[in-house]
């Protein structure tokens, strides 16, 4: 029995990566579970296991007494002090027992709570391991896809990339590679839940982190980002070091690390504009390439009134209102845009500028 306790315990240590410890703590469990099951009456049983030879003992704890009245519970003062010189009535004695042959359905309970209790360190394991990396990008392999759900494979672990979390863009099949942003573990009856983001702007974020050195090394700062997962990302960059170019740095040579996180997008343009404290500057360098005639800010409502020349409005606004929208999102400030001009459809197409970029939340991501 010791010896394949032994061949169990190393297997298990090699195979499930769980520490000597807790394998001990379940095989002691599992004896005590069988031990009990193997009695033909209701024992108050304890194990011990010793760590170094898997040498298992099995007592009965009974509380000592003048008149036994309960077998079961209670031991005589006699029979207590051959076990141990210094007991009273009253106090509670491991004596030791021999629970004889444990059967096939002690045996089985015994298979049962082992593996239990292994499956519940692995899931420790797994939350323990994950847990303090919610933020990183992580990188796993599909399994399948669940009712619009992407289930991946990260190790021995299990996550989810929710309806939600994902790019329009992108369609992910089972066996492909897949990098996300650990947004989430959550710890449940079934274990660590871990939740993937493909669709976040903190996925953008690490990429470029990853990409860029200088934004590694803290050279270059990303100051704010406004991403339309799928399809456009405006992200505003500056230098903490005069000598570095901040949007250089993050467009790379030839436009080498830029590129490299639009094909890790799947396409997703990408726009870098020079970070400013100043709305008025940001909100130009935001709007880019449209030319600025006029910028007029309403700091106590927090929004800017932009004009434009009129053959570049449409461009300003961008295709469904998405440059202004993000131009909006990345300086925290409502945008009006208008042309120079004064035709009736030129008013419409500025009033329609104004609500493309209504939606736009009041701050910035940074």
């Amino acid at each position: 029995m010791d010896q394949n306790l032994k061949a169990i315990l190393q297997q298990l240590e090699a195979e499930k990566s769980v520490d000597r410890a807790t394998l001990i703590e379940a095989i002691r469990s599992a004896i005590e579970t069988a031990a009990k099951k193997s009695m033909n009456h209701s024992a108050n049983v304890t194990v011990e296991v010793d760590p170094d030879n898997l040498q298992f003992k099995v007592f009965e704890i009974r509380t000592v007494k003048d008149v036994v009245e309960d077998p079961t519970s209670e031991i005589s003062l006699k029979q207590a002090l051959e076990l141990n010189p210094d007991v009273v009535v009253g106090n509670r004695l491991k004596v030791p027992s021999q629970p004889g042959d444990f059967g096939r359905i002690a045996a089985q309970t015994a298979k049962q709570v082992i593996i239990q209790r292994i499956r519940d360190a692995e899931r420790d394991q797994i939350f323990d391991e994950f847990h303090d990396r919610e933020g990183e990008i992580v990188t796993g392999t599909v399994k399948r896809n669940n009712h619009g759900n992407i289930i991946v494979t990260i190790g021995r672990a299990e996550a989810i990339v929710p309806y939600r979390e994902q790019s329009p863009r992108e369609n992910f099949k089972p066996g492909d590679r897949i990098r996300a942003l650990l947004l989430e573990v959550e710890k449940g009856p079934r274990g660590a839940q871990l939740i993937l983001s493909r669709a976040s702007t903190e996925l953008v974020r690490g990429l470029f982190e990853m990409e860029v050195p200088e934004i590694y090394d803290g050279t270059v700062e990303l100051c704010a980002i406004a991403r339309e997962p799928g399809s456009r990302t405006k992200i505003a960059v500056r230098s903490n070091d005069s000598n570095v170019d901040a949007v250089g740095a993050c467009v790379g040579m030839k436009g080498s690390r830029v590129r490299a996180v639009v094909e890790e997008l799947s396409g997703e343009k990408i726009d870098i504009v020079r970070w400013s404290e100043n709305p008025r500057e940001l909100a130009t360098n935001a709007l880019n390439p449209a030319d600025i005639l006029k910028i007029v800010l309403d700091e106590e409502n927090s929004s800017i009134k932009v004009t434009v020349p009129q053959d570049q409005l449409s461009l300003a606004i961008g295709k469904r209102g998405q440059n202004a929208r993000l131009a909006s999102k990345l300086i925290g400030w409502n945008i009006d845009i208008e042309g120079d001009g004064s035709s009736p459809a030129d008013e419409a197409e500025a009033v329609n500028a104004q609500a493309a970029v209504a939606d736009a939340p009041d701050s910035p991501e940074v």
